[in-house]
């Protein structure tokens, strides 16, 4: 770990164990509200969901062959699991009453939740247990053996199991308990059976679940969102579970913790519906994990993972958080992302000022986006100097990842991601000349230091035109309807309407990724969406990039499931399996990718020098994904979907479902709840008559 990374986790643990101030300061667990209960059911997964006070839990419930009870915290990013061994014919889980359980041991305070539900088995075998960091919970569900020293041993009597252990530094653990009310527990050799009635009847069961790891302070549904979010009344549910005064959670189970990407990308689309203080605590967030150096914290090591690491690297049992830098696309998210809130909109520039400048242990605000503005700059440099592949941003070395589509596939094994260097570096240049047109920085940035930021502010024409030209892909008429043919035979679609959307001219599209000798990958993507939200391209060009993406699967992204995040049919034929239907990042669809795009093209519809057939081609557009949008209503909240073709129709098929997807979705994801600031358009033109959009 380098010197700046272990410099930045010490900042950043003086600031996080400083005195709570403002509304974190006037929460009071003890007065909390009426608990937050929600329940989201996915292919064979029932998740139910808790937030009281000083609980917050997410309990899954898995069915079919391979039965699973697990529970998330929030707090630590902890939780318990158990799996059973896979049953000869399907079980079905059902789940009654769920409540918030407390209790004290030593002094110290354990939150959970106690559970009652029932199974159709008359069998069932324990594989094993994991108690601990959701990393490891996640690791182990995928495969994966978990540490020897988190190992917990069962206590078992004829009517319960319980597993109970203390964090590796002694401090309080983790807990789960299974009691059966109409069977018993016995031991068949070295397995545990858990065995129903003679009766034949469901077994019933009561769940116990706590965590001792630090509660988080939720914000409350008036402190989170205004007047303006739409009434979508789980995707409100799935954000206040995911919001804290501390930060906001990438998703749940998986994710319960911060990641800067998922957060500078859901506040930036929340924004119009979010409160001021929500605001801030996400953009706060961010500032607060930034390096030295100013690079955005991708994701936190907390908790027990936190003290697994510094075992391992430093021999301690230290848990200070450690924070990775691996991503690339965070870092140029921050400056267009806070312009938005401290520049653009009214709310966040009477703040500005006061936000920061905010005083704490970790240190002002100000200096922190300062060091990040400083940052791109610096890295702005040599593209500028001399307009060549290898001066781009690049995936850092030796990592096969950097960006949001962060599996090893993502990017089809390309190394300069489109989106950040046609996309988040000229916005982070824009606004920087917009911070510095503001003033905002005169408090916190010596005059040379502005001097620098001025002259690299002045590079982000320049840097979006001559980056665009590297990454355009094109291609003859014929050899695109040949590829697209092929590939449609190849995963069982039709290809009619993709080839008649072709129409008869060359092909010409913006690629993935360069890859390491700056050949374009020819994939076509979704992230052309952040241009339309975060750029202003010629009508042209916009044009031409809607129409790619709006053509029917498999020439475009289209299909009716939803929007694609990617479409391999262009790339050569060893490409296309790592990019399927089963692929993280494949041919399979991201709820707040069709987000961003939906926010793209309303910002596109609202300027007023656009051709009338241009802005007639956007309106298409709109219609036809918000047709899609809403065909997926049933899973708008997870993380992502696949899909499967039947009938001439794609159908949508939850992520994970299948013993082909390589991982499971989210049932509450952050930046799947954002269309609470985007109402479909012909509501809006409802509640704004006369105003067109």
């Amino acid at each position: 770990m380098r010197l700046k990374h272990a410099a930045s986790r010490l900042l950043l643990a003086l600031l996080l164990t400083a005195p709570a101030t403002g509304a974190a300061l006037a929460y009071d667990r003890a007065a909390a509200s009426a608990p937050l209960q929600f329940r989201i059911t996915e292919g064979r997964t029932e998740n139910a969901f808790h937030q009281e006070g000083d609980i917050a839990a997410h309990l899954l419930l898995s069915s079919g062959t391979r039965p699973r009870v697990l529970v998330a915290f929030p707090a630590g990013n902890s939780g318990v699991g158990v799996w059973f061994e896979d049953t000869t014919t399907p079980v079905q889980w059902t789940l009654g009453e769920v409540k918030g359980e407390r209790r004290r041991e030593a002094g110290k305070p354990w939150n959970g939740i106690v559970a009652t539900a029932r199974i159709d088995a008359q069998r069932l075998v324990v594989r094993d247990a994991v108690l601990g960091s959701v990393r490891v919970l996640r690791d182990y569900q995928l495969g994966q053996p978990y540490p020897a020293e988190t190992a917990a041993s069962p206590e078992v009597t004829d009517t319960a199991i319980r597993w109970k252990r203390d964090r590796l530094d002694g401090a309080p653990g983790y807990a789960i308990a299974l009691e059966v009310e109409n069977g018993r527990f016995t031991r068949d050799g070295g397995k545990i059976v858990l065995l129903g009635a003679p009766a034949g009847e469901p077994l019933r069961l009561r769940i116990h679940a706590s965590t001792g790891e630090t509660p988080l302070t939720p914000f409350d549904a008036a402190g989170l969102l205004n007047e303006h979010a739409t009434a979508d009344t789980r995707s409100r549910q799935a954000l206040q579970f995911l919001s804290y005064h501390e930060k906001f959670l990438a998703g749940s189970w998986r994710f319960d913790t911060y990641f800067g990407r998922d957060t500078l990308m859901s506040v930036r689309l929340l924004m119009p519906v979010l409160q001021p203080e929500a605001v801030e605590a996400g953009i706060g967030a961010v500032l607060a994990r930034l390096a030295p150096d100013g690079e955005v914290a991708h994701e936190e090591d907390i908790g027990e993972f936190a003290v697994l690491r510094h075992r391992k690297e430093r021999n301690n049992a230290s848990a200070t958080p450690i924070y990775d830098y691996t991503m690339i696309d965070d870092d140029y998210m921050l400056p267009p992302v806070a312009a938005a809130w401290l520049l653009e909109d009214a709310r966040g520039h009477e703040r500005a000022r006061a936000f920061l400048a905010t005083s704490g242990e970790g240190g002002r605000p100000g200096d922190a986006l300062v060091r990040n503005l400083l940052f791109v700059a610096g890295r702005s440099q040599a593209f500028a100097d001399e307009p060549v592949f290898r001066n781009l941003i690049a995936l850092k070395p030796d990592k096969p990842v950097g960006q949001w589509r962060d599996s090893n596939e993502g990017l089809g094994r390309g190394r300069y991601p489109y989106d950040v260097n046609v996309v988040w570096m000229p916005a982070a240049l824009r606004a920087i000349g917009g911070f510095l047109d503001s003033g905002l920085l005169d408090a916190y940035a010596s005059a040379e230091d502005r001097m620098r930021l001025r002259a690299a502010a002045a590079r982000a024409d320049a840097w979006e035109r001559q980056a665009a030209e590297l990454f355009t892909v094109r291609l003859p008429h014929a050899r695109a309807a040949e590829q697209v043919r092929a590939y449609a035979a190849g995963v069982g679609v039709a290809d009619r309407a993709a080839l008649e959307s072709l129409g008869d001219g060359e092909l010409a599209f913006a690629a993935l990724a360069l890859d390491a000798q700056g050949r374009p990958v020819p994939v076509l993507h979704s992230d052309e969406g952040f241009r339309l939200l975060f750029g202003q391209p010629d009508a042209q060009s916009l044009a031409r990039d809607v129409g790619n993406l709006m053509r029917p699967f498999p020439a475009g992204l289209m299909t009716d499931a939803g929007l694609l995040v990617a479409n391999p049919a262009y790339a050569d034929r060893e490409v296309w399996p790592r990019l399927g239907s089963a692929a993280y990042h494949g041919t399979v669809v991201w709820a707040w990718q069709q987000a961003v795009l939906a926010a793209g093209l309303q910002r596109q519809l609202a300027r007023d020098d656009l051709p009338a057939e241009v802005r007639t081609a956007l309106g298409d557009a709109q219609a036809r994904l918000w047709r899609a949008i809403r065909a997926a209503d049933a899973v708008r909240t997870s993380e992502l979907w696949s899909w499967s073709y039947r009938d001439g129709r794609y159908q949508v098929e939850p992520f994970g479902a299948q013993g082909a997807h390589e991982d499971e979705s989210n049932a509450a994801q952050l930046w799947s709840t954002v269309f609470l600031a985007l109402p479909p358009p012909d509501a809006a033109k409802a509640a704004n008559p006369g105003k067109e959009k």
